[in-house]
């Protein structure tokens, strides 16, 4: 009894104070942080852009027209440039797939000395001009070349054979042998994921090279062939200075077209409206290729599944 009425009139404690907890930090929203490089490509690159673009679609009096499209894209000059940038931009981006595929298999899967440092430089050959790459193919095969120096040498002929460099066909050569590693390089990095035990699993099955290669390393590389192609694509629509520096004075591409009108002519409102067109045909192609990656890795990633 004393015991309880002890307890009952012990003080009550007093409850502890809530503690107030420290108010998290200020964040600055996210957006703000992507003010400043939107500003800086605004400027650098998307004002220049506009004007150009703005300058295809004015008039002398300063209204808009797009009468200087139509007169532009009526013309024959402008449509042989075109067809002469696809055929050397989707011949030269075949052949580099071609050979890009083929030289990737050689240094991934076909063991010999030196395969690492061969990588290696394929690394380091992106680096490289393009003109240099260029510069190197004339003086093996230039009007005053190598190949035919030795063809006038051993024959006393006034001129060698070897005048394709100054041909679409010349041009081509030139961007394959420069732009082969842009596809090489995806390849390689692809094939390095393959696991190996699949391809000794296929060898032990019976599967003859060929085989493998069309059934197991094909589909995984689809993805990285499609990305070096689509590159490569862009990049042989858009080159100048292969063009320029190989002499091809009847080879007339887009670029080409838009340094003559530009530099030579002074024509700068026709060097708009071509500079438009060719922007257009890239980020074109750059959506294509974005829609091609994304159905061929949906299609990878079920097939692996």
């Amino acid at each position: 009894m004393t015991a309880a009425t002890d307890t009952a009139r012990a003080p009550e404690r007093a409850a502890p104070p809530p503690t107030r907890r420290p108010r998290p930090p200020r964040r600055s929203p996210a957006a703000l942080w992507a003010v400043p490089p939107v500003v800086l490509l605004a400027a650098v690159f998307l004002y220049p852009l506009l004007l150009v673009a703005v300058e295809s679609v004015t008039d002398p009096a300063g209204g808009l027209t797009l009468a200087h499209h139509a007169e532009v894209l009526a013309s024959d000059r402008f449509r042989s440039a075109l067809g002469t940038t696809v055929f050397i931009a989707v011949t030269a981006t075949a052949g580099c797939l071609v050979l890009g595929f083929l030289l990737a298999l050689v240094v991934a899967f076909v063991p010999f000395p030196g395969s690492g440092a061969t990588a290696r430089f394929i690394e380091t050959y992106l680096s490289f001009p393009s003109f240099l790459i260029t510069l190197a193919l004339l003086f093996v095969y230039g009007t005053v070349g190598m190949a035919n120096g030795l063809w006038t040498d051993v024959t006393g002929a006034d001129q060698g054979p070897f005048r394709f460099l100054a041909t679409p066909w010349g041009v081509i050569l030139a961007e394959v042998t420069y732009f082969t590693p842009f596809v090489m390089r995806p390849l390689l990095a692809a094939f390095g994921q393959i696991d190996t035990a699949r391809l000794e699993v296929a060898s032990s099955l019976g599967a003859r090279p060929l085989r493998v290669v069309r059934s197991v390393i094909l589909p995984e590389a689809l993805p990285a062939l499609a990305a070096g192609g689509a590159l490569v694509l862009v990049l042989c629509l858009n080159e100048f200075a292969i063009v320029l520096f190989t002499g091809a004075k009847d080879v007339v591409t887009l670029p080409m077209l838009v340094y003559s009108s530009a530099i030579l002519r002074a024509d700068y409102t026709t060097a708009c409206v071509v500079a438009v067109v060719n922007a257009a045909l890239s980020v074109t192609l750059y959506l294509v290729y974005r829609a091609l990656t994304a159905r061929l890795g949906g299609g990878a990633d079920r097939a692996r599944a």
